[in-house]
C-alpha cells in the first residue's frame, strides 16, 4: 500500500500483481491495525473480494484493482451510512452517490467506509458512535477530521488513498494532521449528485501521498452531473498534465494573519510558513509579506449562519429516515446546540448571511487576484491530544469555538471557494507532522497543483511513514 495509485493500478493491468492480492493485502492490514487505528466504520471483505475477482490483467480502467476507503458520509450502496450519528441507525441506501460510481468506474475496489465526527462538525474524529479515532503518527493524538478516518487509514498504510470533503477544512485539516495531500477543489468542481444540487461550503475530493495523484484523482472525479444547479467551469486540459508542468516564476503572497477569529499561533506552524516562503523564494519564486482583508467584525458569525444550517439539513434528513422528530438524547450536546442554533435562524436571515458572505468572497478574491498564490501556515497548532474538543462536554459552544482556534486557515477557503491544498513540508523533532496551505486562484486547480509538484520535488515527503513501516 506504500505506491502511488497508478503504479498499482499498473502492476494489476500487467499481470505483475493480481487485484486479488492487492486487495487482500489492505484487507489484511485493516483487520491488524482497525483495533489501534480506529479507521473504519464497516469493511466489506466479501465485497471486496468479490470485485477483485472480476477484475483481469489488461483491464484498461486506469484504477482497475486499486484499494479504497470511502467517508461514511456518502452513499455507497448495499452499505451502512452513519454520518457518525445514533439517528442515522443502520440506514442502508441502495444507490452509490456520484463520487461513489465514479471511483468504482475508473476501477477502484472499495473495501470499506470510515469514520468521522458526527455530521461532521468538528476538525477531530472522536464520535460518541464510533470511538476515537487515533493518528497513526502518534495514537495519543486527533488524525484531525472531519475525514479523520479516511486520513488515519492512508497514514497508517491501511488502503494508498482514501475518499473525503471539505466544508470548512475536512480534507486539509486530517492531511496536515497525518502528513498526506489534501486538495480542496473549486466550489462546483464535483458533483455532489444525486442528494444535493449545489453547496456553498462543500466539496468532495481525496487523500492521498502525493500531488501526482491528487491530480490524477481530481481527473476522475471532476464535472457536473445532468441536473446540477451549478458547476465549475471545465478545465483547458486535465489537471494531472497541469500538474506535471513547471509553473513559471509566481507571485506568491504569505500571511500568518487568521481569518474568522484571532487564536495563537503555535511557534512550529509558524516556523513551517516561514521556512515554506523561503523555499519559494529559493525556487525562484516572488515571495512578499501580505495582509489579506480576512479579517472582519461578525465573519464567523456569518459562517456559522451558513454552517450551522447544513449541519441541521443533514439531522433533519436523518430524522425523515427515522420517521420522528430528532431528540436531544439522538446526538451529542454539540450536535444538539447546533441543531437548536439552526432552527433559530429563519429563511430570510440564513439567504442574508448567503449575500453577505458572498460579498466578502468576492472582496477577498479580487484583493487576491494579483497573487497566484497565498501561502499560510495549515493549522495553528499541532495535531491536538485526543480529548481535547469533547463533542459530549459540559460546554458545546465552547468547544465548537475551541475548534476554531486550532483551524483558523481554513474555513476562508470554503467561504471564498478558492482551492486550496495542504501539503505535509515538515515535521517536528519528534516526527509530527507539520503541514503548510496554498490557496490557488478560482478555478486554477491545475496551477495549484503545479506548484505543488514543484515544492513536492524540491522537498520531498512520501517516504515519510509513521512506525510501523508500511508492508
Amino acid at each position: 500500500m506504500h505506491r502511488p495509485v497508478d503504479e498499482l493500478a499498473g502492476l494489476v493491468r500487467s499481470g505483475e500483481l493480481s487485484a486479488g492480492e492487492l486487495v487482500d493485502a489492505a484487507l489484511e492490514r485493516i483487520d491488524a491495525l482497525q483495533p489501534d487505528v480506529n479507521a473504519f466504520v464497516d469493511v466489506d471483505h466479501d465485497g471486496a473480494r468479490a470485485a477483485a475477482a472480476a477484475i483481469a490483467a489488461g483491464d484498461e480502467r486506469p484504477f482497475a484493482g486499486v484499494p479504497i476507503a470511502m467517508k461514511n458520509n456518502r452513499a455507497v450502496a448495499g452499505m451502512r451510512l452513519t454520518l457518525g450519528a445514533d439517528l442515522m441507525g443502520d440506514h442502508t441506501p441502495r444507490h452509490d452517490h456520484n463520487v461513489t460510481r465514479r471511483l468504482r468506474a475508473a476501477g477502484f475496489v472499495i473495501v470499506g467506509t470510515t469514520t468521522l465526527p458526527e455530521w461532521g462538525i468538528l476538525p477531530v474524529t472522536e464520535s460518541r458512535r464510533l470511538g476515537p479515532t487515533r493518528n497513526p503518527w502518534d495514537r495519543e493524538r486527533t488524525p484531525g477530521g472531519s475525514s479523520g478516518g479516511s486520513a488515519a487509514a492512508v497514514a497508517a498504510g491501511m488502503v494508498p488513498i482514501a475518499h473525503g470533503n471539505d466544508g470548512g477544512g475536512s480534507l486539509r485539516i486530517p492531511a496536515a494532521c497525518c502528513g498526506l495531500v489534501g486538495l480542496k477543489p473549486q466550489r462546483g468542481r464535483i458533483s455532489l449528485a444525486p442528494e444535493v444540487g449545489e453547496s456553498f461550503l462543500v466539496q468532495d475530493g481525496v487523500l492521498t501521498r502525493t500531488v501526482r495523484e491528487t491530480a490524477l484523482l481530481l481527473d476522475v472525479l471532476a464535472g457536473p452531473e445532468p441536473g446540477d444547479a451549478s458547476w465549475a467551469p471545465p478545465p483547458p486540459e486535465p489537471f494531472a498534465r497541469m500538474a506535471a508542468r513547471h509553473p513559471g516564476r509566481l507571485r506568491i503572497g504569505v500571511t500568518t494573519v487568521m481569518p474568522l477569529l484571532e487564536a495563537d499561533l503555535d511557534p512550529d506552524c509558524e516556523r513551517a510558513a516561514r521556512d515554506a516562503a523561503t523555499l519559494l523564494a529559493g525556487l525562484g519564486h516572488e515571495v512578499e509579506e501580505v495582509t489579506p482583508p480576512w479579517q472582519r467584525p461578525g465573519l464567523l458569525k456569518l459562517f456559522t449562519h451558513a454552517f450551522g444550517p447544513a449541519i441541521g439539513s443533514s439531522i433533519a434528513g436523518a430524522g425523515l429516515l427515522a420517521g420522528r422528530e430528532p431528540r436531544e438524547e439522538d446526538m451529542e450536546p454539540l450536535s444538539w446546540e447546533l441543531w437548536q442554533t439552526s432552527k433559530r435562524i429563519d429563511a430570510v436571515q440564513a439567504a442574508l448571511a448567503g449575500y453577505q458572505l458572498q460579498a466578502v468572497a468576492r472582496a477577498i478574491t479580487r484583493w487576491a487576484l494579483p497573487y497566484d498564490a497565498l501561502l499560510t501556515p495549515a493549522l495553528a497548532q499541532a495535531p491536538l491530544a485526543l480529548g481535547t474538543l469533547d463533542p459530549c462536554g459540559p460546554d458545546p459552544a465552547g468547544t465548537f469555538e475551541r475548534s476554531g482556534h486550532f483551524t483558523p486557515y481554513t474555513a476562508i477557503c470554503n467561504v471564498t471557494g478558492s482551492p486550496a491544498i495542504s501539503l505535509p513540508l515538515y515535521a517536528r523533532d519528534d516526527g509530527l507532522p507539520l503541514a503548510v496551505q496554498l490557496i490557488g486562484r478560482p478555478a486554477q486547480e491545475g496551477a495549484l497543483l503545479s506548484l505543488g509538484a514543484q515544492i513536492e520535488a524540491a522537498a520531498p515527503w512520501a517516504d515519510r511513514w509513521p512506525a510501523p513501516q508500511p508492508t
